[in-house]
């Protein structure tokens, strides 16, 4: 698989972009469906902010043992905004000091090299605020950068594309638009 250089310094403002959208968000849109077929948009929240409460520990090298449940049940109660504020402050400050990054990290399906990590939370950002955009009626324009490495790490199969359910299966190239490229990869529609 193909890790692009530089991906770890891509994921802090991958995190403020996500995090823009949330913000964004309007009061009767939290309820409304998005692409990933059984969440609505504080469904997606709701991941996004599991997600980035396990990065510091994964980052820091501890195992999902050592996290234990802590993240189990409702992480956004009444204030998704609020949720996710919390849970971006403490990863964006975690991937934004990468020379205290383990080597290798530990998720949910084993071992990984911290770079590859690294990339996988950026395929997550990048396609859930298209997903975030598209499910609250936002502009669903996304960064070249994110999506360039986004896309050149899913064309190389990683287990992103061939785990079990991890993205809906992919539908036919779109044409030359990389972001369309992406979310096609991703099971996406993007027009």
């Amino acid at each position: 698989m193909t890790v692009p250089p530089g991906v770890r310094e891509l994921v802090p403002a991958a995190i403020d972009r996500f995090g823009e959208r949330v913000h964004a968000v309007s009061p009767d849109a939290w309820t409304a469906p998005t692409p990933c077929s059984e969440w609505t948009v504080r469904d997606l929240v709701a991941h996004m902010c599991f997600e980035h409460r396990w990065a510091p520990h994964v980052l820091a090298g501890e195992t999902m043992d050592d996290v234990g449940d802590r993240y189990d049940g409702d992480l956004v109660g009444d204030d998704p905004v609020r949720a996710w504020d919390g849970a971006a402050v403490r990863s964006r400050a975690s991937f934004a000091v990468t020379s205290s990054h383990a080597p290798r990290v530990h998720v949910s399906f084993g071992w990984l090299d911290v770079e590859e990590y690294a990339v996988q939370m950026l395929v997550d950002l990048t396609v859930h605020e298209w997903d975030l955009a598209r499910g609250a009626g936002l502009d669903e324009g996304l960064d070249d950068a994110c999506v360039r490495a986004t896309l050149t790490y899913l064309r190389s199969d990683p287990i992103m594309l061939t785990g079990p359910g991890l993205f809906a299966g992919p539908i036919p190239d779109p044409g030359d638009d990389p972001a369309d490229r992406l979310l096609a990869l991703a099971g996406r529609a993007p027009r």
